[in-house]
């Protein structure tokens, strides 16, 4: 046996009671304010890495806590936060008119059986895409940092570098935090604006739109850096061909009146989103098939530690390697199956119909049986691409609901009187919230992992937390739904005031393409466009792999998201990537470069933990007061000098804040 062996069997306070305890209370926080957040603006916040300072901060408080016992704090809070993402499909329902608020038991049920699910599949992907993968995991690498600098000397004696364990590394972490909360908060008032916004009639009146949204975003700059540089690049390729050829030909094509800004975001989302789903779509498949080979390796590890435990050499794995076992993986996942299989007889007989229970029953659990895995292979890979909170949840909730109306279309709809199609609608909705439970789970689980892998966890241990965490978060996420309905509303849903109501953006996409599906209207043509550049993407990309090992690549789910999300989130994680890149080929010159760049990989990784810390804070305070605005200082006359006074502060504050990291690497 190995000395890594050794010492990953070494016993130490892992999974604890006060552990699980803080994790819950953190849970309980960020997970409103992400429902919140998440249905107002359309954006929630990975939380592991908020979790995690505020974990250090406590249980520093406390004897003998260890960087494995606050790993399992932010688990906990992670699981929990990530699912509050069934509100970009949940909600659905109560838009077409379905239910008036969220039933507790019945909305708690999908949350924990899909959520659960998600951990069970998770376990088995962990060995293809954590540990035999060279994904970068962006938010997982960040979260592991942030852990050992506030470790100190026990990350030290687990063998870390220097640079994370001394002055230097917690001053990275400690004063990107500050600078990029100030920047924030500064934001808040409106002195700073959120971005740089630009929207026009491209080729004269009669003219398409365009325009571009560089969110001032340390957080998203931060990311940029994380993920690399051709990562980077291809969400620009694909922001390029949403927003240099897409947005104007199809505003062009489909003329309206009115200002440049509104008509753009109409083009953009009756169409340009719809293609970058169906890029995604491809990529996704594409991405599994490539997958299938480390996937099968990772079942058969699995399958062999499963033969350790039962021959009782399981000492003789590392303690990296103790997954949860599984056969009790199988029985888990067996008996979710059960209560899913009762929600969705449920949800049948009581919607009208009744007559084809029974295939809605067994279709409906076979269906989320397997699309489950497939999503939750293709979000895994997602997330160890760009990071959990970029990861595009919302465009696979496109394809889970599409599939799902079409087979309803095909299986169900003809043997079912008129008139049955709202029911349908609703059905597609309800099922496609438990395979998207699942979705999200996997989206982060893999990311927490990751974080696990580089600080030395136990992974049983560690799933174990995950389950806590989707329980914790099945109980929160729906009394927080439905006082937000009760309270403000969602945008279409029937007797919402659309002065108050929250935009629910997803759900609203969601449910209006379910019920395209399900009536026979539908954009196919926009679907399959993306569908075809996704294939070309793919060849390309393939091409370049080719001509030069190491080379540049164009990853094509990069692509697809930079066609699918929003300019204001691609374009600064674009600008983060590029000066990543710069900044670590600088640092190949400086007399320490491994430190130079560890330095910068910790900067951005505090430049996260401020925005996300006060992200969640500040949801929570507008969540309370009421008011979307609490601490602005000015008006809408100051928002040009906002822009160029945000934009200045911005770029400079970059500049010295990577000048003095380059400084610091010389020293370290």
């Amino acid at each position: 046996m190995n000395q890594t062996s050794l010492s990953s069997s070494l016993p130490r306070r892992e999974l604890t009671i006060r552990g699980i305890i803080i994790g819950i209370v953190i849970t309980v926080v960020f997970t409103a304010a992400n429902v919140y957040f998440g249905l107002k603006a359309g954006l929630t916040f990975s939380t592991s890495i908020p979790a995690a300072v505020i974990s250090m901060a406590i249980l520093k408080a406390m004897r003998g806590a260890t960087i494995q016992e606050n790993n399992i704090v932010q688990t906990v809070a992670s699981a929990a936060g990530t699912l509050s993402a069934i509100i970009f499909v949940l909600p659905g329902l109560v838009i077409v008119g379905y239910w008036t608020g969220f039933p507790f038991w019945i909305s708690a049920g999908i949350c924990a059986t899909g959520g659960i699910l998600g951990v069970m599949y998770t376990i088995p992907l962990r060995r293809a895409l954590v540990t035999d993968s060279d994904l970068p995991y962006p938010e997982g690498v960040a979260c592991a940092e942030v852990l050992k600098v506030g470790a100190g000397d026990e990350a030290a004696a687990d063998g870390a570098a220097a640079v994370e364990t001394g002055g230097a590394g917690l001053k990275a972490v400690v004063w990107g935090s500050v600078v990029s909360a100030i920047f924030y908060v500064i934001v808040q008032t409106r002195v700073f604006a959120s971005s740089v916004t630009d929207y026009f009639r491209v080729g004269g009146d009669k003219g398409g739109t365009s325009g571009f949204d560089f969110g001032l975003s340390f957080a998203l700059f931060a990311i940029g850096h994380l993920v690399g540089l051709w990562v980077g690049v291809a969400m620009l390729f694909g922001a390029v061909i949403g927003w240099a050829w897409a947005v104007p030909y199809f505003t062009h094509l489909h003329w309206a009146a009115g200002d440049a800004f509104a008509v753009a975001q109409a083009g953009w989302s009756h169409y340009v989103r719809f293609i970058g789903a169906g890029a995604i779509g491809v990529a996704a498949v594409w991405t599994l098939a490539k997958l299938m080979k480390p996937l099968i390796s990772g079942l058969a590890g699995a399958m062999s530690a499963s033969r350790a435990r039962k021959t009782g050499t399981l000492h003789e794995l590392p303690r990296t390697e103790h997954d949860m076992p599984i056969g009790m993986v199988g029985l888990i996942s067996l008996l979710c199956l059960i209560p899913i299989a009762y929600l969705l007889w449920h949800f049948a007989v009581n919607n009208g119909l009744g007559g084809a229970t029974t295939t809605l029953v067994i279709g409906g659990v076979v269906f989320v049986v397997l699309l489950s895995f497939v999503v939750s292979a293709v979000t895994g890979y997602m997330a160890g691409l760009i990071g959990s909170s970029n990861s595009p949840l919302s465009g696979i909730g496109i394809l889970v609901v599409v599939i799902a109306a079409l087979l309803l279309v095909v299986g169900v709809k003809p043997f079912l009187p008129p008139g049955a199609d709202k029911a349908l609608v609703g059905f597609a909705l309800f099922l496609t919230s438990i395979v998207f439970a699942v979705a999200s789970i996997a989206n982060n689980n893999l990311q927490d992992l990751k974080t696990g892998q580089l600080v030395d966890a136990t992974p049983s241990l560690q799933q174990w937390a995950l389950v806590i965490g989707v329980l914790v978060g099945a109980v929160v996420i729906p009394p927080v739904m439905d006082l937000l309905q009760h309270t403000f509303g969602f945008l279409g849903a029937p007797g919402a005031d659309p002065a108050r109501a929250l935009a629910a953006p997803q759900a609203g996409l969601i449910a209006a393409l379910a019920e395209g599906v399900i009536t026979g209207n539908v954009p196919w043509g926009m679907i399959g466009l993306g569908a075809g550049i996704g294939v070309a993407i793919i060849i390309l990309d393939e091409v370049l792999g080719l001509a030069k090992k190491g080379g540049p690549r164009l990853p094509p789910l990069a692509v697809g998201l930079g066609i699918y999300l929003p300019t204001s989130t691609t374009l600064m994680v674009v600008v983060g990537a590029l000066v990543g890149a710069w900044f670590d080929r600088r640092a190949d010159r400086e007399p320490k470069p491994e430190a130079t760049r560890q330095l910068g990989v910790l900067l951005a990784s505090g430049l996260i933990v401020g925005e996300s810390l006060l992200a969640v804070i500040f949801a929570g305070v507008v969540a309370f007061s009421g008011n979307d605005a609490p601490i602005a200082l000015v008006g809408k006359g100051f928002e040009i000098p906002a822009i160029w006074i945000g934009g200045v502060v911005f770029a400079v504050t970059v500049a010295v804040l990577y000048r003095w990291i380059m400084r610091m690497g010389r020293v370290a």
